[in-house]
């Protein structure tokens, strides 16, 4: 089966890096599905998405990812990321808290709108439902 080289990088460290054959990922003009062999392209990242990697030698995961770049050859996806977290750290309780409270604030606030949307994705790339 086809491989890619895939790799999650945050400003501060890398995440995750390894052989993958699909990834998937919000961009700002919508979702991404790449598979190995993909036209080359490179997009910017939603504000508050979730990736979905399928490694060659493991289960499918997630990470929730906030702003950033993603860029694509035919061999490899990096995805620069402003701020990532894999699903496996996330805090589902946190990350609840952190939506009451956002949700809680002025609707009209950016702030506000920004500090839900990335507690919704943290709570989506933990496998969570973030609308019970």
């Amino acid at each position: 089966m086809a491989e890619m080289e895939v790799a999650i990088v945050g400003v501060e460290k890398r995440l995750w890096s390894g052989q993958a054959n699909f990834v998937s990922a919000r961009t700002v003009e919508g979702d991404i599905g790449l598979l190995p062999g993909h036209q080359p392209v490179i997009a910017a990242l939603d504000e508050a998405g979730v990736v979905r990697i399928d490694p060659t030698d493991g289960e499918s995961f997630h990470a929730a990812v906030f702003g950033g770049f993603l860029s694509v050859t035919a061999e490899s996806v990096t995805i620069l990321a402003e701020q990532a977290e894999i699903a496996s750290e996330i805090d589902v309780s946190a990350a609840r808290d952190e939506l009451q409270r956002a949700e809680g604030g002025n609707e009209d606030d950016h702030e506000s709108r920004a500090a839900a949307a990335r507690a919704r994705a943290r709570l989506r790339a933990a496998g969570e439902n973030p609308d019970r």
